[in-house]
């Protein structure tokens, strides 16, 4: 998409307000009365497929469409351009035998990036290609800036990222993953709907950070004179609903996490949390599967996919603890090895892995298992029997009190979802708030507080329930093979 000036930005620019100031003073400029009653994709549906013979007996014609100055062949008497709308792109005949001569000489001044508006008929070329022949045209919105060259400009992953618009003008490949997003999305809440639950809105600004363990963003209300933290997760308020006696309920909801930039991380992210009263361990896991597959079939994909390189398949779901899959990939260790605080340490100091002093031993499983296993869990696994030190809100197993019901689910190495049993038992969930606060107080910024409320609300008696949190920017990373989270999120966050 090269513009037809020269010279730098600067002087395009300056030439482009010449025309503007032309267009102002002809009262033509920015102009909001063409109502376009076609999109490009529809007419490429509808008619792409008849002959240039059975188009011209289908006299296709008073269509009125509107997009933005891609390509422009500009000749003498004729030239052909194509725009782009929202749909999609569409070639566009021009011709001084249609039009108002001095419009066509006007025309042929008009740039790349003009938004434009046209009317005219359906034929198609001696190349077979899809044209609309103008009996009118008029200029909506003058561009001042240029678009990006083709091979340049859109290669620059600064200016797609911190310019989205850009991108999404220039780049249809960017625009149909955005697409794609929200028919996952889409998706996800059509499944949840199905299934039983209630759609709910709960805050955004917490006076407690919780739900979650991971370091939050703090800002401060004036008129209360407090201190506030953007939520790291809906979960406590979500449960304490369940209290109340909604029995199955879901947010599709945006989190904060004060922590750093990666192509896995934003500071600002998409979540699905979804809980269900008297739902089974098992009967959660199968859900989640269920959520996944819907999304994926709805966009397009057949049940095996491509993610970074990786043929993942979506029909088969693997089940796996996590002491299994950290034995089978670190053969020096034993059952027993597991529980042994100072074994451990051992182990994780001779292959490089660090921890804290005050960490305890399922916290440094957990993070042998981070850094051995998690990278190399390809196709989709739901690791199961987390450690209770590690899942602060999750119920005790029942046969072993160390463990959690809980599963996190992987895919292309990957973490994609996190569910567990909720835990119910309001002194039990008390004792677990407090050895949180013991953590922050030892140095660890991503503890919880200590919630008096919910505690209060686990009193008053919360059903038994599943919960799952399901990382909605990482979903739509795998099911369209992305792999960086920027590349998903219409505006990510950037360092300077």
């Amino acid at each position: 998409m090269t513009d037809s000036n020269t010279g730098g930005e600067a002087t395009i620019l300056e030439e482009r307000r010449r025309k503007l100031e032309e267009l102002r003073a002809e009262n033509k400029a920015y102009i909001n009365d063409f109502i376009p009653s076609e999109h490009a994709l529809d007419l490429h549906e509808l008619h792409g497929a008849l002959s240039k013979d059975e188009l011209e007996k289908a006299q296709v014609k008073d269509l009125a469409l509107a997009g933005r100055i891609v390509l422009k062949r500009v000749m003498g008497n004729a030239s052909f351009i194509t725009i782009r709308d929202g749909s999609g792109d569409i070639q566009i005949y021009v011709s001084k035998n249609n039009i108002d001569v001095d419009l066509y000489k006007n025309f042929k001044t008009w740039d790349l990036g003009d938004i434009i508006g046209v009317t005219g008929k359906l034929f198609k070329t001696n190349t077979d290609e899809l044209t609309v022949e103008a009996n009118s045209i008029v200029l909506i919105t003058k561009a001042l800036r240029p678009m990006p060259e083709k091979h340049k400009g859109l290669a620059d992953i600064e200016t797609r990222y911190r310019q989205r618009y850009i991108d999404l003008m220039s780049n249809p490949e960017s625009k149909a993953i955005f697409v794609k997003r929200s028919n996952i999305i889409a998706t996800v809440r059509s499944t949840m709907l199905q299934d039983g639950f209630l759609e709910v809105e709960t805050p955004m600004m917490h006076s407690i950070p919780g739900g979650a363990v991971a370091k939050p963003f703090i800002t401060h209300h004036n008129a209360l004179d407090r201190e506030l933290f953007l939520r790291i997760a809906p979960e406590l308020h979500l449960k304490r609903l369940l209290v109340g006696g909604f029995e199955k309920v879901f947010e599709i909801n945006r989190s904060f996490r004060n922590e750093g930039l990666s192509t896995r991380h934003n500071p600002e992210f998409t979540m699905l949390e979804f809980y269900a009263a008297f739902a089974t361990f098992q009967g959660t896991i199968d859900f989640t599967t269920k959520i996944i597959q819907s999304a994926s079939e709805a966009i397009g994909n057949s049940t095996q996919i491509e993610w970074d390189g990786d043929q993942i398949d979506l029909t088969s779901f693997h089940t796996k603890t996590l002491a299994e899959l950290v034995l089978a990939e670190n053969a020096d260790l034993s059952n027993e090895d597991l529980s042994n605080i100072e074994t451990l340490r051992t182990y994780a100091s001779d292959q490089n892995i660090s921890y804290k002093d005050s960490w305890g031993a399922g916290k440094i499983l957990l993070e042998i298992f981070e850094k051995t296993v998690e990278p190399k869990l390809i196709q989709p696994t739901f690791v199961t029997e987390y450690p209770v030190e590690v899942s602060p809100l999750s119920r005790r197993n029942n046969e072993d009190s160390s463990i959690a019901d809980r599963f996190e689910l992987f895919i292309g190495g990957k973490e994609i979802a996190n569910g567990f049993c909720e835990l119910n038992d309001p002194d039990d969930q008390a004792d677990r708030f407090r050895d949180q606060v013991k953590a922050k107080a030892d140095g660890d910024d991503e503890a919880m507080g200590f919630d008096e409320d919910y505690i209060a609300a686990l009193e008053h008696g919360m059903p038994p329930a599943v919960g799952v949190g399901v990382g909605i920017d990482r979903l739509v990373m795998m099911l369209t093979n992305q792999s960086s989270i920027r590349d998903v999120i219409l505006f990510p966050q950037l360092k300077s």
